[in-house]
């Protein structure tokens, strides 16, 4: 056997010592890798104890989702953050709406849901809107709506040509219930998710008892935003509709003040006097015979069935009750009506004079 010369052996030896140092230290610094990976993409983010939302407006841009981030306190590293929407390319691809972030979400599962887009729905409900505008403004706040774009396509010919409104009708088409939608919804998606709900809503049941007034569903809407508008009591709304419908057979003008006051815009109007009567306007039913142009305010399901169901009764005519029950008196002739209106009128001075 050929005996190996000791600097031979000693080289073999510091050689295989040299691959084991590697080995551990090459080990070592992937262990370390790991671990600050770990911290960066794994690790806790998330401040909040409980479920938060957060909301990215259409068109923000990512550093402006960073600083809403950090000004709400919602994450603990804004760096960590930064640095995995760069690996993940969330930098360019920033998407709008309403997210859930869990507690103790990590840095990964942060950026891969928002990039995802995977967003909340929300629920929205609205009512008591009298004019476009203020429809407008109820979803706004609920929604990354701007009001002025609603309105412009509230106010497009085209567009409600297309869905068989006008600009004086097309309130009606929204109907108040509550609707699950994106926050982030565009307004032109809005309308056509308004407009899928109002062809359901308006169902044959529904057409047919409007067709049996005879009535169409946008006229029906009118005198229903009347009806509402004159009686929060909505187990009277069917008698008062059976009013107007009376006067609308026997070509009586409607003579409903909440018609009067809308057509002066003037919402702070509490007793229409004869002054108001002289406007010259196609919503003073005082002067114009038969419904006004479209609703006078976002009529609710409730009014709207209270049309279709109307009572059929003679009555002509009503009155608020002297007990102020919010109910009314009803009338056939125009001479009891008076009775009945006097007697509203004193227990109405009898208890200004208690205020006094």
């Amino acid at each position: 056997m050929s005996k190996i010369p000791v600097f031979q052996l000693i080289k073999n030896l510091w050689q295989r010592k040299s691959v084991r140092i590697f080995t551990g230290i090459s080990g070592g610094l992937c262990a370390i890798m790991l671990v600050f990976l770990y911290l960066i993409c794994f690790s806790p983010n998330i401040r909040s104890e409980k479920p938060v939302y957060f909301y990215i407006s259409r068109g923000s841009s990512f550093e402006q989702v960073v600083e809403k981030l950090t000004h709400e306190k919602l994450i603990r590293s804004e760096q960590k953050f930064r640095q995995v929407s760069d690996w993940l390319s969330y930098t360019h691809t920033v998407k709008s709406g309403k997210y859930k972030l869990m507690p103790d979400m990590s840095t990964w599962s942060l950026v891969r849901l928002l990039r995802s887009g995977k967003q909340e729905p929300v629920k929205i409900h609205f009512e008591n809107a009298r004019t476009k505008t203020e429809l407008a403004e109820q979803l706004d706040e609920m929604l990354d709506l701007h009001r002025d774009e609603l309105l412009t396509l509230l106010e497009d010919k085209p567009l409600l040509d297309s869905l068989g409104f006008n600009s004086q009708t097309v309130i009606s088409l929204f109907i108040p219930n509550t609707y699950e939608v994106y926050w982030d919804i565009e307004p032109m998606y809005l309308i056509e998710k308004m407009y899928a709900y109002y062809k359901q809503f308006w169902d044959n049941g529904r057409k047919s008892k409007a067709a049996s007034i005879p009535l169409t569903p946008q006229e029906v809407s009118t005198l229903a935003s009347i009806v509402q508008a004159e009686s929060y009591q909505t187990k009277e709304r069917p008698t008062i509709a059976g009013v107007y419908i009376n006067r609308i057979r026997t070509n009586m003008p409607l003579q409903a003040d909440p018609t009067v006051v809308f057509a002066w815009n003037d919402f702070t109007i509490n007793r229409v006097l004869n002054s108001h009567l002289t406007i010259d306007s196609p919503y003073n039913t005082y002067r114009h015979k038969g419904l006004p142009p479209g609703p006078i305010n976002c009529p609710s399901i409730n009014a709207i069935d209270a049309v279709l169901n109307y009572e059929k009764h003679n009555y002509l005519y009503f009155c608020a009750k002297e007990d102020f029950s919010g109910y009314h008196n009803y009338a056939t002739n125009y001479q009891d009506h008076l009775t009945l209106a006097a007697r509203y009128q004193q227990a109405l001075n009898k208890a200004k004079k208690k205020k006094k």
